[in-house]
């Protein structure tokens, strides 16, 4: 048998064996262990591990502050520092305290809010990236990490939402039937602060340099969030499409939601409801499709 002969011989078996094992993992169910699962696969696996997500995420929160001498009490004391520089800055030498009712109370509850949101993103960046080692020896959906930091953030924030109704309190708010609906409010802050995370994940999985940007990014957010001054006030002499952007942000929604239930004493308003509403459905629907799409390339290389 001549040599192209014979190449073409050996090329024919190999396909047919390829063929065969094709065939053989087919019969038996068979399929790649990389391989994306469908959507509702997916769901099934994440719902099916959500022992391990919890559990996962109360670990790292014990865990986060154990070298500290005064643990998660900083979970605490950074906002509120935060909060005591911003008030010098804006309250008093910029004199924002003139102008907004209690503003203590305005202030803290904007900052305590925007946190929330700040750190589920930027630990949603760090998700992938900072579990290599795991995601490499372990076949689980990958989505499982950013759904625990995201709820890692939700646990720490007890003890924030704690300080924030007891300094409402000290400037001289009332407790009202509207603090019932503050669980309402944080949950669906919780459901966009999960999409964004979600699909910071992804990215943070692909561009290494997003979590030195990130700072920078959310810095600017909160100042065009209204957590120091009223985004009316501001606004009002601004072109009608920078306005609308500014007042449709979700941040800020969500930081007027708990303004209107803590201090205002009065029930949010439809669009309050409606924007809330909308970027928590549409961060959660796309950012969960945008991370699945992708789930095959984490860890590697």
């Amino acid at each position: 048998m001549s040599q192209p002969e014979s190449a073409l011989a050996d090329a024919q078996a190999g396909g047919r064996a390829t063929e065969s094992l094709a065939a053989l993992a087919e019969r038996y169910g068979l399929s790649r262990a990389i391989a994306r699962p469908s959507l509702h696969a997916y769901l099934r696996q994440l719902w099916e591990r959500r022992h391990f997500i919890v559990t996962y995420a109360t670990s790292k929160n014990v865990s986060k502050y154990s070298e500290s001498a005064l643990g998660q009490l900083w979970q605490v004391l950074t906002p509120l520092l935060n909060a005591a520089v911003y008030y010098l800055i804006f309250g008093v030498i910029f004199a924002q305290s003139k102008h907004i009712p209690n503003y203590p109370a305005f202030l803290i509850t904007g900052v305590m809010v925007f946190s929330f949101t700040q750190r589920t993103v930027t630990a949603g960046a760090k998700a992938v990236s900072s579990n290599l080692s795991l995601i490499r020896a372990l076949h689980f959906p990958r989505a499982s990490l950013p759904l625990a930091s995201a709820i890692q953030e939700l646990q720490l924030l007890g003890w924030s939402m704690g300080v924030l109704v007891a300094l409402v309190l000290i400037t001289g708010e009332e407790i009202t039937w509207l603090w019932l609906l503050t669980p309402v409010a944080l949950f669906v802050q919780f459901v966009f602060n999960l999409g964004i995370s979600l699909f910071m994940a992804r990215i943070g999985a692909f561009v290494r340099d997003i979590t030195q940007l990130l700072p920078f990014i959310t810095r600017t957010w909160m100042y065009a969030s209204g957590v120091f001054y009223m985004i009316d006030d501001r606004t009002r002499n601004l072109p009608t499409l920078l306005r609308w952007v500014l007042e449709f942000n979700p941040a800020a929604a969500y930081i007027e939601f708990m303004r209107d239930l803590l201090i205002y004493d009065r029930f949010p308003e439809r669009w309050v409801w409606t924007t809330c509403s909308f970027w928590a459905v549409v961060a959660l629907v796309f950012g969960f499709w945008f991370f699945w799409r992708a789930e095959e390339r984490y860890g590697r290389g």
